[in-house]
Protein backbone atom coordinates (compact mmCIF):
# COMPACT_ATOMS: atom_id res chain seq x y z
CA UNK A 1 0.00 0.00 0.00
CA UNK A 2 1.24 3.23 -1.08
CA UNK A 3 1.20 6.28 1.29
CA UNK A 4 0.42 9.48 -1.07
CA UNK A 5 0.38 13.31 0.54
CA UNK A 6 -1.72 15.38 -1.90
CA UNK A 7 0.73 18.18 -2.21
CA UNK A 8 -1.74 21.56 -3.28
CA UNK A 9 -5.22 21.48 -5.29
CA UNK A 10 -3.74 24.60 -7.09
CA UNK A 11 -3.96 22.85 -10.41
CA UNK A 12 -6.98 21.84 -11.97
CA UNK A 13 -6.20 18.21 -12.43
CA UNK A 14 -5.62 17.80 -9.20
CA UNK A 15 -9.24 16.61 -7.91
CA UNK A 16 -9.06 14.16 -10.65
CA UNK A 17 -5.80 12.49 -9.90
CA UNK A 18 -7.01 12.30 -6.15
CA UNK A 19 -9.89 10.39 -7.20
CA UNK A 20 -7.53 7.80 -9.04
CA UNK A 21 -5.51 7.20 -5.47
CA UNK A 22 -8.57 6.76 -4.05
CA UNK A 23 -10.07 4.56 -6.41
CA UNK A 24 -6.49 2.31 -6.40
CA UNK A 25 -6.57 -0.74 -4.37
CA UNK A 26 -2.97 -0.19 -3.40
CA UNK A 27 -2.86 3.53 -2.45
CA UNK A 28 -4.52 5.29 -0.24
CA UNK A 29 -4.24 9.03 0.08
CA UNK A 30 -2.58 9.97 3.70
CA UNK A 31 -3.15 13.68 4.87
CA UNK A 32 -3.37 17.35 2.56
CA UNK A 33 -0.60 20.23 1.95
CA UNK A 34 -1.31 23.74 0.64
CA UNK A 35 0.14 26.58 -0.23
CA UNK A 36 -3.14 28.14 0.73
CA UNK A 37 -4.38 26.71 4.04
CA UNK A 38 -8.19 27.48 3.57
CA UNK A 39 -8.59 25.59 0.45
CA UNK A 40 -6.21 23.02 1.63
CA UNK A 41 -8.69 22.54 4.78
CA UNK A 42 -11.67 22.17 2.82
CA UNK A 43 -10.05 20.11 0.71
CA UNK A 44 -8.76 17.69 3.22
CA UNK A 45 -12.13 17.76 4.77
CA UNK A 46 -13.54 16.47 1.09
CA UNK A 47 -11.24 13.92 0.79
CA UNK A 48 -11.54 12.76 4.64
CA UNK A 49 -8.37 13.08 5.20
CA UNK A 50 -5.88 15.42 8.07
CA UNK A 51 -4.52 19.06 6.86
CA UNK A 52 -1.15 19.31 7.22
CA UNK A 53 -0.22 23.39 7.68
CA UNK A 54 3.58 22.65 7.34
CA UNK A 55 5.02 21.61 4.29
CA UNK A 56 8.13 19.76 6.57
CA UNK A 57 6.02 18.07 8.92
CA UNK A 58 3.85 16.15 6.09
CA UNK A 59 7.40 14.75 4.84
CA UNK A 60 8.60 13.52 8.59
CA UNK A 61 5.22 11.78 8.80
CA UNK A 62 5.74 8.06 8.67
CA UNK A 63 2.65 7.44 6.81
CA UNK A 64 3.22 9.68 4.00
CA UNK A 65 6.00 7.45 1.48
CA UNK A 66 5.59 9.67 -1.79
CA UNK A 67 3.40 13.19 -2.87
CA UNK A 68 1.72 14.07 -5.78
CA UNK A 69 2.32 17.82 -6.65
CA UNK A 70 0.03 19.79 -8.04
CA UNK A 71 0.87 23.31 -6.63
CA UNK A 72 2.00 26.51 -8.71
CA UNK A 73 4.44 25.68 -11.20
CA UNK A 74 7.06 28.17 -9.56
CA UNK A 75 6.64 26.00 -6.26
CA UNK A 76 7.76 22.51 -8.07
CA UNK A 77 12.04 22.73 -7.68
CA UNK A 78 11.76 23.51 -4.18
CA UNK A 79 8.58 20.99 -3.27
CA UNK A 80 10.60 18.26 -5.67
CA UNK A 81 14.16 18.50 -3.85
CA UNK A 82 12.99 18.52 -0.13
CA UNK A 83 10.47 15.21 -1.13
CA UNK A 84 13.41 13.95 -2.93
CA UNK A 85 16.24 14.71 0.43
CA UNK A 86 13.03 13.43 2.50
CA UNK A 87 13.30 9.86 0.36
CA UNK A 88 9.37 10.44 -0.88
CA UNK A 89 8.64 9.36 -4.16
CA UNK A 90 7.52 11.99 -6.45
CA UNK A 91 4.86 12.46 -9.46
CA UNK A 92 4.64 15.85 -10.41
CA UNK A 93 1.90 17.72 -12.92
CA UNK A 94 3.54 19.33 -16.14
CA UNK A 95 5.81 21.34 -16.64
CA UNK A 96 8.53 20.22 -14.09
CA UNK A 97 9.89 23.33 -13.83
CA UNK A 98 10.22 26.90 -14.91
CA UNK A 99 14.09 26.87 -15.63
CA UNK A 100 16.20 23.80 -16.78
CA UNK A 101 18.43 25.01 -14.30
CA UNK A 102 15.56 23.95 -11.79
CA UNK A 103 15.12 20.69 -12.99
CA UNK A 104 18.86 19.81 -13.00
CA UNK A 105 18.52 20.80 -9.01
CA UNK A 106 15.89 18.64 -8.80
CA UNK A 107 17.41 15.64 -11.47
CA UNK A 108 20.55 15.75 -8.95
CA UNK A 109 18.29 15.38 -5.55
CA UNK A 110 16.45 12.81 -7.21
CA UNK A 111 19.22 10.55 -8.56
CA UNK A 112 20.96 10.98 -4.76
CA UNK A 113 18.31 9.65 -2.89
CA UNK A 114 17.14 7.04 -5.44
CA UNK A 115 13.25 8.06 -5.17
CA UNK A 116 10.96 7.14 -8.44
CA UNK A 117 9.67 10.66 -10.46
CA UNK A 118 6.99 10.47 -13.05
CA UNK A 119 5.73 13.46 -14.73
CA UNK A 120 2.28 13.63 -16.20
CA UNK A 121 2.19 12.98 -20.15
CA UNK A 122 -1.25 11.76 -20.72
CA UNK A 123 -0.82 12.00 -24.45
CA UNK A 124 2.06 9.64 -24.57
CA UNK A 125 -0.26 6.81 -23.64
CA UNK A 126 -2.65 7.06 -25.99
CA UNK A 127 -3.06 4.54 -28.39
CA UNK A 128 -3.64 7.12 -31.27
CA UNK A 129 -0.16 8.71 -30.52
CA UNK A 130 1.66 5.09 -29.41
CA UNK A 131 0.88 4.16 -33.61
CA UNK A 132 1.85 7.49 -34.94
CA UNK A 133 5.12 7.18 -32.74
CA UNK A 134 5.67 3.70 -34.09
CA UNK A 135 4.91 4.72 -37.49
CA UNK A 136 7.61 7.41 -37.84
CA UNK A 137 9.99 5.20 -36.12
CA UNK A 138 9.74 1.60 -38.37
CA UNK A 139 10.36 4.22 -41.66
CA UNK A 140 6.77 3.69 -42.67
CA UNK A 141 6.35 7.14 -43.83
CA UNK A 142 9.92 7.56 -44.85
CA UNK A 143 11.41 10.65 -43.26
CA UNK A 144 9.25 12.86 -41.61
CA UNK A 145 9.58 16.25 -43.11
CA UNK A 146 6.45 18.20 -40.84
CA UNK A 147 4.90 17.38 -37.83
CA UNK A 148 1.79 19.66 -36.90
CA UNK A 149 -0.04 18.96 -33.17
CA UNK A 150 -3.17 21.42 -32.27
CA UNK A 151 -4.60 21.03 -28.73
CA UNK A 152 -7.24 24.06 -27.40
CA UNK A 153 -9.91 24.59 -25.59
CA UNK A 154 -12.14 27.82 -24.74
CA UNK A 155 -11.10 28.35 -21.32
CA UNK A 156 -9.98 32.23 -21.37
CA UNK A 157 -12.82 32.73 -23.68
CA UNK A 158 -15.65 31.52 -21.16
CA UNK A 159 -14.22 32.17 -18.22
CA UNK A 160 -14.00 28.24 -16.71
CA UNK A 161 -10.34 28.70 -15.42
CA UNK A 162 -9.62 29.91 -12.11
CA UNK A 163 -8.17 33.46 -12.07
CA UNK A 164 -4.59 32.51 -10.83
CA UNK A 165 -4.32 30.30 -14.15
CA UNK A 166 -2.83 33.45 -15.80
CA UNK A 167 -0.22 34.46 -13.10
CA UNK A 168 2.67 35.10 -15.19
CA UNK A 169 4.73 34.89 -11.76
CA UNK A 170 3.42 31.40 -10.51
CA UNK A 171 2.46 29.98 -14.05
CA UNK A 172 5.45 30.69 -16.04
CA UNK A 173 3.49 31.53 -19.20
CA UNK A 174 0.17 30.95 -20.34
CA UNK A 175 -1.51 28.77 -23.45
CA UNK A 176 1.64 27.13 -24.37
CA UNK A 177 2.86 26.15 -20.98
CA UNK A 178 -0.28 24.86 -19.89
CA UNK A 179 -2.33 23.29 -22.89
CA UNK A 180 0.62 23.49 -25.08
CA UNK A 181 2.96 21.66 -22.93
CA UNK A 182 0.99 18.41 -24.59
CA UNK A 183 2.32 19.42 -28.47
CA UNK A 184 5.34 20.31 -27.18
CA UNK A 185 5.82 16.57 -25.18
CA UNK A 186 4.93 14.69 -28.44
CA UNK A 187 7.01 16.30 -30.70
CA UNK A 188 10.36 16.26 -28.86
CA UNK A 189 9.05 12.29 -28.41
CA UNK A 190 8.40 11.85 -31.86
CA UNK A 191 11.33 13.85 -33.61
CA UNK A 192 14.34 13.63 -31.08
CA UNK A 193 16.98 16.30 -30.34
CA UNK A 194 15.23 20.29 -31.26
CA UNK A 195 17.90 22.40 -32.76
CA UNK A 196 16.11 26.09 -33.21
CA UNK A 197 12.76 27.45 -32.28
CA UNK A 198 10.53 30.26 -33.43
CA UNK A 199 7.29 31.54 -31.11
CA UNK A 200 4.85 33.47 -31.70
CA UNK A 201 2.26 34.40 -28.76
CA UNK A 202 -0.89 36.83 -28.16
CA UNK A 203 -3.37 37.80 -25.81
CA UNK A 204 -7.30 38.40 -26.96
CA UNK A 205 -9.05 38.31 -23.77
CA UNK A 206 -6.85 40.92 -21.79
CA UNK A 207 -4.90 38.54 -19.73
CA UNK A 208 -1.27 39.10 -18.99
CA UNK A 209 -0.07 36.29 -20.32
CA UNK A 210 -1.35 34.61 -23.76
CA UNK A 211 -4.09 32.80 -24.72
CA UNK A 212 -3.10 31.62 -28.64
CA UNK A 213 -0.37 30.60 -29.26
CA UNK A 214 2.49 28.86 -32.17
CA UNK A 215 5.60 27.34 -32.05
CA UNK A 216 7.70 26.09 -34.78
CA UNK A 217 11.04 24.17 -33.83
CA UNK A 218 13.40 22.56 -36.19
CA UNK A 219 14.76 19.18 -35.48
CA UNK A 220 18.49 17.91 -36.03
CA UNK A 221 16.98 15.34 -37.88
CA UNK A 222 15.59 18.45 -40.44
CA UNK A 223 11.94 17.40 -39.53
CA UNK A 224 10.05 20.54 -38.44
CA UNK A 225 6.71 20.42 -35.72
CA UNK A 226 4.37 22.93 -35.53
CA UNK A 227 2.81 23.36 -32.34
CA UNK A 228 -0.88 25.00 -31.72
CA UNK A 229 -2.74 25.86 -28.98
CA UNK A 230 -5.17 28.09 -27.99
CA UNK A 231 -7.30 28.81 -24.56
CA UNK A 232 -10.03 30.98 -26.54
CA UNK A 233 -10.28 28.26 -29.40
CA UNK A 234 -13.76 26.31 -29.20
CA UNK A 235 -15.10 23.66 -30.87
CA UNK A 236 -11.61 22.12 -31.91
CA UNK A 237 -10.69 18.68 -32.46
CA UNK A 238 -7.24 17.47 -31.43
CA UNK A 239 -5.56 17.57 -34.47
CA UNK A 240 -2.38 15.93 -35.58
CA UNK A 241 -1.07 15.63 -38.78
CA UNK A 242 2.79 14.03 -39.94
CA UNK A 243 4.09 14.42 -43.43
CA UNK A 244 7.19 12.55 -44.61
CA UNK A 245 8.38 11.39 -47.52
CA UNK A 246 6.98 8.16 -47.88
CA UNK A 247 3.70 8.52 -46.32
CA UNK A 248 0.85 10.62 -45.03
CA UNK A 249 -1.18 10.51 -41.33
CA UNK A 250 -3.98 12.58 -41.10
CA UNK A 251 -5.86 12.49 -37.31
CA UNK A 252 -8.44 14.65 -35.73
CA UNK A 253 -9.95 13.29 -32.04
CA UNK A 254 -9.72 9.45 -32.65
CA UNK A 255 -10.35 9.43 -36.01
CA UNK A 256 -7.10 8.72 -38.09
CA UNK A 257 -6.39 8.09 -41.64
CA UNK A 258 -3.23 7.23 -43.42
CA UNK A 259 -1.38 6.76 -46.87
CA UNK A 260 1.52 5.50 -47.86
CA UNK A 261 3.60 3.89 -50.91
CA UNK A 262 2.51 0.85 -49.95
CA UNK A 263 -1.37 1.74 -49.42
CA UNK A 264 -1.59 3.14 -53.00
CA UNK A 265 -1.11 0.03 -54.52
CA UNK A 266 -3.11 -2.00 -52.14
CA UNK A 267 -6.57 0.07 -51.43
CA UNK A 268 -8.23 2.61 -53.98
CA UNK A 269 -7.10 5.93 -53.04
CA UNK A 270 -4.67 5.01 -50.84
CA UNK A 271 -6.79 6.06 -47.41
CA UNK A 272 -6.49 3.41 -45.11
CA UNK A 273 -7.96 3.25 -41.45
CA UNK A 274 -5.08 1.50 -39.13
CA UNK A 275 -5.77 -0.55 -36.14
CA UNK A 276 -4.38 1.22 -33.32
CA UNK A 277 -2.38 -0.29 -30.22
CA UNK A 278 -4.32 -0.25 -26.60
CA UNK A 279 -4.06 3.20 -24.54
CA UNK A 280 -1.14 2.53 -21.76
CA UNK A 281 -2.76 3.03 -18.10
CA UNK A 282 -2.80 6.57 -16.98
CA UNK A 283 0.44 8.18 -15.61
CA UNK A 284 -0.48 7.90 -12.41
CA UNK A 285 -1.29 4.11 -12.15
CA UNK A 286 2.29 4.13 -14.53
CA UNK A 287 3.49 5.93 -11.12
CA UNK A 288 1.89 3.67 -8.17
CA UNK A 289 3.36 0.18 -10.93
CA UNK A 290 6.99 1.58 -10.76
CA UNK A 291 6.98 2.57 -7.00
CA UNK A 292 5.11 -0.76 -6.21
CA UNK A 293 6.64 -3.26 -8.58
CA UNK A 294 9.24 -1.74 -10.31
CA UNK A 295 7.53 -1.19 -13.41
CA UNK A 296 9.54 1.08 -15.98
CA UNK A 297 9.53 4.71 -15.74
CA UNK A 298 8.03 6.23 -19.07
CA UNK A 299 7.57 9.74 -18.56
CA UNK A 300 10.93 10.55 -15.76
CA UNK A 301 13.65 13.06 -15.16
CA UNK A 302 14.99 13.28 -19.01
CA UNK A 303 11.59 13.68 -20.29
CA UNK A 304 10.39 16.12 -17.54
CA UNK A 305 13.91 18.43 -18.70
CA UNK A 306 13.15 18.09 -22.38
CA UNK A 307 9.57 19.42 -21.89
CA UNK A 308 10.92 22.82 -19.94
CA UNK A 309 13.64 23.08 -22.36
CA UNK A 310 11.50 23.57 -24.99
CA UNK A 311 8.82 25.83 -22.45
CA UNK A 312 12.09 28.04 -21.85
CA UNK A 313 13.42 28.98 -25.24
CA UNK A 314 10.14 29.06 -26.53
CA UNK A 315 9.53 31.69 -24.05
CA UNK A 316 13.00 33.49 -25.17
CA UNK A 317 11.79 33.69 -28.48
CA UNK A 318 8.73 34.87 -27.88
CA UNK A 319 9.46 37.92 -25.22
CA UNK A 320 12.89 38.56 -27.41
CA UNK A 321 11.51 38.01 -30.64
CA UNK A 322 13.81 35.88 -32.26
CA UNK A 323 14.80 32.31 -33.31
CA UNK A 324 16.88 30.52 -29.98
CA UNK A 325 18.94 27.68 -30.52
CA UNK A 326 19.14 24.66 -28.71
Amino acid sequence: MLNVAMISRWHVHAPGYARMIQEAEDARISCVWDEDPQRGRAWAEELGVPFVEDYGAVLARSDVDAVLIDSPTNMHRDLMVRAAQAKKHIFTEKCMCLTVADCDEVIRAVEENGVIFTISFPQRCEGRNLFIKNAIDSGMLGEVTLLRVRNCHDGALRGWLPDYWYDPETTGGGAMMDLGAHPMYLARWMLGAPKRIQSMFNDRTGHPVEDNSVSTIEFANKAIAISETSLVSPMTPQIFEVYGTKGVILAVDKNIRMMTEKTRDLVEGGWIVPKLPEALPHPVRQWLDSVLYGAPVRFGLAEGRQLTELMEKAYIAHREKREVEF
